[in-house]
């Protein structure tokens, strides 16, 4: 993960109203994400994820990427969680609420019984992960693991459920730094 590390040590932080974010390639798209890295964040997540699973899910837009990588590696289908409806049959709806936003997801093609690897960038507040979670739960699906690249340490709302998620790295930023812990 040296290449993580140095990445995140040199990504900018940026002031959004008086909350300090954290601009990643990985997390953000900007700056321009090198394959070096997308490659060995890959690899990290095939080191540590069961891949004994039918499905990899993993929410628009910013765990696409990682997840897209991960299917080409293991050969593993991949469902994407969508912002916008498309009213085909078996479709689910989720509510989503971040630290930053509100809004409704969209899955189809996961189905009772499915046994399924979430992944995603980055767990921050959680509210994505546990939204999801909850919604394979109403699906009856079998969440086998948790992968996300980058955990901000702290209380999320994933702590409210069942599921743990193991991260790649975990940090934290304070007065415009990145900590590794």
């Amino acid at each position: 993960m040296d290449r993580l590390r140095e990445s995140l040590h040199e990504a900018p932080i940026i002031d959004k109203d008086g909350y300090q974010y954290l601009v990643h390639p990985i997390s953000n798209g900007v700056p321009m994400l090198e394959p070096e890295l997308l490659r060995e964040v890959v690899v990290g997540v095939t080191r540590e994820a069961d891949l004994d699973v039918d499905k990899i899910v993993a929410p628009e837009a910013m765990g696409i990427h990682i997840a897209t990588a991960l299917s080409l590696q293991t050969d593993i289908p991949l469902v994407v969680i969508r912002k916008r409806e498309y009213g085909l049959d078996g479709e689910v709806a989720l509510h989503q609420t971040t630290g930053y936003s509100e809004s409704e997801m969209y899955i189809n093609d996961v189905e009772e019984g499915d046994r399924v690897l979430i992944v995603d960038d980055l767990l921050s507040t959680g509210g994505t992960l546990a939204s999801i979670c909850d919604a394979m739960d109403e699906i009856g699906a079998e969440i086998a693991d948790i992968v996300v690249v980058i955990r901000k340490l702290g209380e999320t709302a994933l702590d409210e459920t069942d599921y743990e998620a193991t991260s790649l790295i975990d940090i934290t930023v304070e007065d415009y730094e990145v900590t590794i812990h």
